[in-house]
C-alpha cells in the first residue's frame, strides 16, 4: 500500500468513527475530512469546493424548496384527510396511512412527509385505541421505504446516480430506481401494516383521551403559606404516589439535590423536581398548594429585569379550590385556564414590549407539546439560552426525554432531537415558535389551504418538473432548479422562504464527501478495499459479492448518515464491479437500496429519531420491527435486482 492510501484509510476511519460517535453534527465531520484530504496532499486545493456545483447537490436542494411549497400549500394535509379512511380496521388504516407515507416520500423530503403526517398517526393511534409508537414507527419506516422509489427521493439515490455519471454512463433516470424500490417499499408496507406493527415495543397505554407523551421533569416552587412547608418529601411522595408522580430532586438555595432524604422537611422557596404526566399536573398544584417555578420567576433571577414575568394563572387557579382545572386540567394542545395573560417588566421596555404585547392581545393560552426535529437550532441549546419570554412571550414548562433523567435545572438543560417541549402560550406563537426552530407540533392540525390555488400551482410544479426530468427533456438539476424559480415567481414558496426551506448541514455534507470520495478512487483505496473483500469474503463470487455490498451499506447506514453513507460505499462499489468484470449498475443499485434502509437504531435516519420522543422509545427498541424488515430488504432486493439489472 501506498503512502497516500494509507493517509485516505486513516481519514476514512476517523470520519466514520466521528459519524458513529455523534459529538460533531454530520456537515463538520465532512467538512473536517474534506480538508484533511487537501492538507494532506490528496486534493487539489482548485478542486476542494467543486461538490457544491455538483448536480446531486443542487437537486437536493432544490427538492428541499420544492417540498416545503408542498407543506406550506395545504396540499399533503388536503390528500390525507381525502386518502385515509374514518372507520377502517387496524390492518387498512395502516396501509393507507404508511402507503400515503410512502408515496409522499417519493417525490419530497422524507423528513417533511414524516412531520406532516406525525398529528395524523397521533389521532389514528388514538381511535385504534393503539399506543402512538404503534403507529408512528410504522410510518417513520415507511417514509424510508417511498424514497428509494425515485431519483429524487433520497439522497443517496441522487449521489449513486452522480456516481454513475461521473463513470461515462450517464445518471440514472427519475425511474430507473422503482422496479427494485417499489417491490421493496410495497412489501415492507404490508409486514408493517399486517405484522410489523405488533412488533412494537408498547410504551404507553391506549386509550388516552389526549396524546399523552409520559412522565415530564417539572420543577415547582413551595410559596410561603403553602401547607407543604414543614412536611417531610416522604409525607408529600405520598399524595403524589396516587397521581403515579414522584419527587427525584430537590432545589434549595440554588444547590441541587438528587434523590433528597425522604425524611428531609420542605420550607419555603424550595423547589421541587417532579416527574409526572402532563395532565396530572394541575390537581398536584392544586392539591400541594405548589406553583410552576418556569411559569414564574424568582425575584434574583438575573434574567427577570430583562424578560417578561410570565403568567402564574395555571398555578393559582389549580391553587384555588374553586378552580375548574383541578376537576378538569387542561390537555396539552387545548386551551388552559389561565386568568391572565403573561405581563411585563418594565426595566426594559424596548426588548420585552413585542412579546408582552403579542401575550395580552391573545388570551387563547394553551398547553401544547413539541417535538424537536433533528436538525433543529435548539438542539445544544437550554431554555434559558432561548429568551424565550422577551422572544415570544412563551413559558418552556417541562421536559420530556424518554430512558433519561435531568441531571441539570429546567432551565439549563440542553435541547436534543426527540425531546418533547411543554409549552405555554398562546396557540399560534407556539406554532410560531416551532416553525422557527425546527419543532413539530404534536396536535391534530385543522385543514388549512391558504389558497386552493397555490396548492395546485405547488403541485403542477412537482409534477411538470418531475416529468421533464423523467422524459429526458432536461437534466434533473435543471428541471428542478426551474422548479424552484417558478415556484418563487407564483409564490408557492416565498422568496424569503427559500434559504430557510434548505437544509444547509445535509448540503455541505454531501458537497464535502463527493471530492473525498473521488481521492478514495484516484489513490485506488478503493479498488483496494473491494479487492480485499472479494478475496476474503465473498470468495471471487459476483452474487456474493453484490450481498456483501448491500448488507455492509445497510450496516453503516444504521451508524451513521445515510447520504454519507452512499458516498462512501459508491467507489468500494464501482471497484467490486471493476474486480468481477461486472456491470457496476447492479452495485451501485445495491449501495442505494442499502443506505436507505436504516431501521435498526434512533440515529440511523431523521425520521428514526422524530419519533424516538412521541414513541416513548428507547434506543434498543427499533430492532424488534427494523430486523425482520431489512431481512425482507435483503431477500426481495436481490433477486429483483439480478433480474432487472443483471450481472
Amino acid at each position: 500500500m501506498s503512502a497516500a492510501q494509507w493517509t485516505i484509510l486513516a481519514i476514512l476511519a476517523a470520519t466514520v468513527a466521528m459519524f458513529v460517535w455523534g459529538r460533531w453534527r454530520h456537515d463538520m465531520v465532512a467538512m473536517a475530512a474534506l480538508l484533511a484530504c487537501v492538507l494532506a496532499g490528496l486534493l487539489p486545493a482548485s478542486s476542494a469546493f467543486t461538490g457544491f456545483g455538483h448536480p446531486a447537490v443542487i437537486t437536493v436542494a432544490c427538492v428541499l424548496v420544492l417540498s416545503r411549497g408542498l407543506q406550506t400549500s395545504g396540499l399533503v394535509d388536503l390528500l390525507a384527510r381525502r386518502v385515509l379512511p374514518a372507520k377502517a380496521g387496524v390492518g387498512s388504516s395502516l396501509v393507507a396511512l404508511i402507503g400515503l407515507g410512502a408515496l409522499l416520500s417519493g417525490f419530497m423530503n422524507n423528513v417533511g412527509a414524516m412531520a406532516l403526517l406525525m398529528p395524523v398517526a397521533v389521532r389514528l393511534a388514538e381511535r385504534l385505541q393503539l399506543a402512538p409508537g404503534q403507529v408512528l414507527m410504522p410510518l417513520a419506516f415507511g417514509t424510508i421505504l417511498g424514497g428509494m422509489t425515485t431519483l429524487i427521493g433520497t439522497p443517496p439515490n441522487l449521489i449513486v446516480a452522480g456516481f454513475r455519471q461521473e463513470q461515462g454512463m450517464g445518471s440514472f433516470g427519475m425511474f430507473d430506481f422503482t422496479p427494485v424500490g417499489l417491490s421493496v417499499a410495497l412489501a415492507g408496507v404490508l409486514l408493517i401494516a399486517f405484522i410489523g406493527w405488533r412488533l412494537v415495543p408498547v410504551r404507553k397505554q391506549a386509550g388516552m383521551e389526549g396524546f399523552d407523551t409520559g412522565a415530564y421533569l417539572t420543577e415547582v416552587r413551595v410559596p410561603k403559606g403553602s401547607s407543604s412547608v414543614g412536611q417531610t418529601l416522604n409525607a408529600l411522595e405520598t399524595a403524589l404516589d396516587k397521581a403515579g408522580a414522584q419527587v427525584v430532586g430537590l432545589v434549595r438555595n440554588e444547590v441541587r439535590v438528587l434523590a433528597p432524604s425522604p425524611w428531609r422537611h420542605v420550607v419555603a422557596d424550595d423547589i421541587l423536581v417532579i416527574e409526572a404526566d402532563a395532565e396530572a399536573l394541575p390537581q398536584l398544584l392544586a392539591v400541594l398548594e405548589l406553583r410552576l417555578e418556569e411559569s414564574r420567576r424568582p425575584e434574583s433571577d438575573p434574567e427577570a429585569e430583562s424578560e417578561p414575568e410570565a403568567s402564574d394563572a395555571p398555578a393559582d387557579n389549580a391553587a384555588s379550590p374553586d378552580a375548574a382545572p383541578a376537576e378538569k386540567p387542561a390537555k396539552p394542545g387545548q386551551p388552559a385556564k389561565a386568568s391572565a395573560p403573561p405581563s411585563t417588566d418594565a426595566a426594559d421596555p424596548e426588548e420585552t414590549a413585542p412579546a408582552a404585547e403579542s401575550s395580552r392581545n391573545k388570551s387563547d393560552i394553551r398547553l401544547v407539546e413539541l417535538v424537536i426535529r433533528p436538525g433543529s437550532g435548539l438542539e445544544g441549546r437550554s431554555a434559558s439560552d432561548l429568551l424565550l419570554r422577551t422572544r415570544y412571550g412563551l413559558n418552556l414548562l417541562a421536559v420530556s426525554r424518554q430512558g433519561q433523567r435531568a441531571r441539570a435545572r429546567l432551565r439549563a438543560m440542553p435541547l436534543h432531537a426527540g425531546d418533547l417541549l411543554l409549552m405555554q402560550g398562546p396557540f399560534e406563537t407556539i406554532a410560531e415558535f416551532a416553525s422557527d426552530n425546527g419543532c413539530v407540533p404534536l396536535a391534530e392540525r385543522k385543514l388549512h389551504i391558504p389558497s386552493p390555488r397555490k396548492a395546485w400551482q405547488a403541485g403542477s410544479i412537482m409534477v411538470a418538473a418531475v416529468a421533464a426530468a423523467a422524459l429526458g427533456w432536461l437534466p434533473a438539476a435543471i428541471a428542478f432548479a426551474m422548479a424552484v424559480l417558478a415556484s418563487m415567481a407564483l409564490r408557492t414558496v416565498s422568496p424569503r422562504a427559500v434559504y430557510e426551506a434548505v437544509d444547509w448541514p445535509v448540503v455541505v455534507l454531501l458537497a464535502a464527501l463527493m471530492p473525498v470520495a473521488g481521492a478514495m478512487e484516484t489513490t485506488g483505496t478503493a479498488d483496494l478495499i473491494a479487492r480485499f473483500m472479494l478475496d476474503h469474503l465473498a470468495q471471487g463470487h459476483a452474487v456474493l459479492g453484490l450481498g456483501l455490498i448491500l448488507v455492509v451499506t445497510m450496516f453503516l447506514s444504521d451508524l451513521m448518515n445515510n447520504a454519507a453513507t452512499a458516498a462512501v460505499m459508491c467507489p468500494i462499489a464501482l471497484g467490486t464491479a471493476s474486480a468481477l468484470g461486472a456491470s457496476a449498475d447492479p452495485f451501485l443499485m445495491a449501495v442505494a437500496i442499502g443506505a436507505s434502509c436504516a431501521f435498526l437504531t434512533p440515529i440511523g435516519h431523521q425520521n428514526n429519531t422524530l419519533i424516538l420522543g412521541p414513541g416513548g422509545f428507547r434506543f434498543g427498541d427499533y430492532w424488534r420491527l427494523g430486523l425482520p424488515l431489512e431481512v425482507l430488504v435483503v431477500a426481495i432486493s436481490m433477486p429483483v435486482l439480478l433480474m432487472v439489472w443483471p450481472l
